[in-house]
């Protein structure tokens, strides 16, 4: 993999060849991630202050596109190492406080304007979401929370980040799918069943009617589940909004219910929202999932991919 920053004044700086690094990267919250290890040259004319941006590409395409969080060098009787370390473009969203307000009626247009160009942010094309009348942002929401809101519970889009830097406001590829067969390297597999901070039943409240609407998850129920809920709409909603919205948060409440965790011996095999068959003689867990979580590294062991998998009808 090769990488490069950017500093504040736009210049472009190729960094040495790596010796270890790790990407992560995730459906959305917590946002993408990245991490790396390379020699260096205390005389280097650089100054890792001053870096902001940061971009990795594998086999000439594009592989991660984010802000530096930090750096480190490190200087022994081995020599100098630097350590950079940081975040997707989601980062901007999520480190900034929204002004609180009220819209009559929300547009697409407007939350972009309002809440993420003014942090240099590019939108890929796409259709554009619904409007929502009575939208409200809270003081002290992060930008990304206002987007997120206005996006998922309205818009029914999960809003996220290209490996570009682009802001994607549209659905998922439900249809890619990777295959892993026997000859796929896979060193290490784990089943994961987690019953804590799956819900059994949310209530919904608009706190200007007092209207409640509660929704269950029968399975969970009958297994002995028992874990309520309460969310409270911020503005006024209608009897369809609360309705998705008591379901969106059941369905993603049970998200970490039943994983499987796999490593695969080389880089790069899936990307979260992929379907992920496995067939391999012997292995088992066979069958089809859904990439929730992929983390990508490479170092002294070599490469590998860490595949977060969940059932192929994971609520993204």
């Amino acid at each position: 993999m090769n990488a490069s920053v950017t500093d504040c004044r736009g210049t472009r700086w190729t960094l040495p060849p790596l010796t270890a690094w790790r990407l992560e990267f995730t459906t959305g919250v917590p946002c993408d991630s990245f991490w790396l290890r390379c020699p260096w040259d205390s005389q280097n004319t650089a100054n890792p202050a001053d870096w902001v941006r940061f971009h990795a590409a594998h086999q000439d395409e594009t592989v991660f596109t984010g802000l530096v969080d930090e750096c480190e060098a490190t200087h022994d009787h081995n020599g100098s190492v630097l350590e950079v370390s940081g975040r997707s473009m989601a980062a901007l969203l999520l480190d900034n406080e929204a002004l609180g307000q009220d819209y009559g009626v929300a547009t697409q247009a407007d939350i972009l304007r309002d809440h993420v160009e003014p942090y240099g942010i590019q939108t890929a094309p796409g259709p554009s979401l619904p409007a929502v009348p009575h939208f409200s942002v809270a003081t002290g929401s992060s930008e990304w929370a206002v987007l997120y809101h206005f996006a998922r519970y309205y818009g029914g889009i999960s809003p996220r980040f290209d490996r570009s830097g682009q802001l994607l406001l549209r659905g998922w590829d439900q249809t890619t799918t990777r295959l892993l067969g026997d000859a796929a390297p896979v060193t290490r597999s784990l089943r994961r069943n987690k019953r804590y901070g799956t819900a059994s039943q949310v209530l919904v409240r608009d706190r200007y009617s007092g209207e409640i609407h509660t929704v269950e998850h029968t399975a969970f129920l009958a297994a002995g589940g028992r874990a309520r809920r309460v969310v409270t709409l911020p503005g006024r909603g209608d009897h369809q909004t609360m309705r998705y919205t008591g379901q969106f948060q059941l369905e993603r409440s049970a998200a970490e219910l039943e994983r499987l965790e796999i490593t695969v011996a080389e880089p790069f095999c899936a990307w979260p929202g992929d379907l992920v068959q496995i067939q391999k003689n012997g292995f088992p867990w066979n069958g089809t999932y859904r990439a929730a979580r992929v983390t990508v590294q490479m170092n002294a062991n070599g490469y590998q991919s860490e595949l977060d998998l969940a059932p192929p009808d994971l609520v993204l």
